[in-house]
């Protein structure tokens, strides 16, 4: 068992067994911080990271050879699951060394995000870095948080009622459509990434660049040398409509539907701000594998940095100390956090089905 799970098994999971549920600063997180600190779950698992990066490469090497072994078959059709399950893997690899999770050197965790996320996978962890960091500075508020601006898709009532042509017809059936939207996430993501080079400084997209360029360049040469024209552009589309589909499924549970700050309200202190407007998967290992951890979404949203493997060891942790300080804590099944998502998306177009 690993040191900082062993530390845990043996203390109380009660927060406030030692330290009262407000700190005498004012703050409800400085006690939560203190605990999480003492029982080393904020230690980075380099040597996990490690193991799991090469468990990872180990399979993307297999699935290539698999591709050349029945490319001119159609059974080459059933490695493009595989191939975006893996892909998936990749992506939460490269989310994690962006959070510092792997490393606290930073050209190591941006070597590590450029490998998994530019080169593997063709999406700019620039463009990634600068949005995500906002999001998570102020998750669910309208105004500071990307992740909720006005786009394809809508996420308050006044966004709503903006909408017009063929953007209205979107939002009044986006519950129907949201999930079918993910299948292009994948696709989006890299068109985003060449986008934001103009953004970049000339010495950033002078990397990111190059980068994105070998990625593209290399899965067309992949798919064309193992395969067929024809089996290529079928397995490319599939290949990249689960990709894009799994990374919607990991997201999408996590904030729509929670609380979204009033932009002219109190400001929340980083407690609630994290926990109020954040949404927990209930599951066991496999929910943590298919999910990237991204499931403790509130545990993540309250220590960035803290390595995967601990997020399920803190979240009694964190559970416990919100229930002392009297604030909600999210926790729903799979089925049931999508079943929320697509209520929220349907209540959200409400004002233009009435018209």
């Amino acid at each position: 068992m690993p040191q900082a799970a062993a530390a845990v098994a043996e203390r109380p999971t009660d927060v406030t067994a030692r330290h009262p549920a407000r700190h005498p600063s004012g703050s409800d997180f400085a006690p939560l911080l203190r605990t999480i600190k003492n029982r080393g779950l904020l230690d980075r698992r380099t040597g996990w990271y490690a193991r799991s990066m090469a468990v990872n490469a180990t399979a993307l090497v297999g699935v290539c050879t698999g591709l050349f072994a029945l490319g001119h078959t159609w059974w080459v059709l059933l490695l493009a699951p595989v191939l975006s399950v893996l892909c998936a893997r990749t992506a939460f690899i490269g989310h994690d060394a962006g959070h510092a999770q792997i490393t606290g050197n930073r050209a190591v965790a941006r070597l590590i995000g450029l490998v998994h996320g530019n080169l593997l996978l063709g999406m700019s962890v620039g463009w990634w870095n600068d949005k995500h960091n906002r999001h998570h500075a102020n998750p669910n508020h309208i105004e500071k948080d990307p992740d909720v601006a006005a786009d394809i898709l809508v996420f308050t009532a006044k966004q709503a009622r903006l909408r017009a042509g063929f953007r209205s017809w979107l939002t009044r059936n986006q519950a129907w459509l949201f999930f079918p939207l993910t299948l292009l996430q994948g696709i989006a993501m890299k068109v985003y990434g060449f986008r934001d080079l103009r953004r970049q400084s000339p010495r950033e997209r002078a990397v990111e660049g190059p980068l994105l360029v070998v990625h593209l360049v290399g899965y067309v040469t992949l798919l064309l040398t193992a395969m067929p024209l024809g089996h290529a552009l079928a397995f490319a589309a599939l290949h990249q409509a689960l990709f894009g589909l799994h990374l919607g499924m990991a997201f999408a549970p996590n904030h729509k539907g929670m609380e979204m700050p009033d932009p002219g309200g109190e400001r929340w202190g980083h407690l609630k701000r994290q926990v109020l407007t954040s949404r927990n998967i209930r599951g066991g290992a496999l929910t943590d594998w298919l999910l990237g951890g991204l499931n403790y979404q509130i545990e993540h949203h309250l220590f960035p940095s803290m390595p995967r493997p601990h997020l399920r060891l803190a979240q009694p942790l964190v559970r416990a100390h919100c229930h002392a300080v009297g604030m909600s804590y999210a926790e729903t099944g799979p089925v049931d956090s999508y079943r929320q998502v697509l209520r929220h998306m349907h209540e959200v177009g409400e004002p233009l089905r009435v018209e």
